[in-house]
């Protein structure tokens, strides 16, 4: 694993604000949705983090993790060219939660893997997840 990298990366969310705020600048604006699919309530406090990847490299772009109801905004200066790697720790969230699972977890974290061609875009990826399935979608 490479060292972070130094990219200029913005938390949008201040105590009691919701993920939906507007971008405060020219920047990229990556938000989600974590929901559980377990029980239909919001994921709150799971970790995630943002890579940038490119052919031989993998760049940390920031580490955050998802507000209680489940929404987390960051703020990315982007390379239009660069492709990200969206690692979300579902496995971690769930073992806290032991009580909603019946049988074996496999999955550890779910890795979306994605581009952001424009960089003065809101790019919302939203997510239900469950302890060994998950789905998730784009949506601007």
């Amino acid at each position: 694993m490479s060292k972070p990298r130094e990219l200029s990366v913005r938390s949008c969310l201040q105590p009691h604000q919701s993920a939906t705020r507007h971008r405060l600048n020219d920047m990229a604006l990556l938000t989600s949705h974590f929901l559980n699919g377990t029980d239909g309530t919001h994921a709150g406090n799971v970790k995630v983090s943002l890579w940038q990847i490119g052919p031989h490299s993998r760049n940390l772009v920031f580490e955050s993790q998802s507000e209680a109801d489940g929404r987390f905004a960051e703020e990315i200066d982007v390379t239009t060219d660069a492709g990200y790697e969206l690692v979300v720790e579902s496995g971690a969230y769930f073992q806290g939660r032991a009580g909603q699972q019946d049988s074996l977890q496999i999955c550890d974290e779910i890795v979306i893997r994605f581009r952001m061609p424009d960089p003065d875009r809101r790019y919302h990826i939203p997510i239900i997840m469950s302890p060994n399935s998950y789905s998730c979608w784009w949506s601007s």
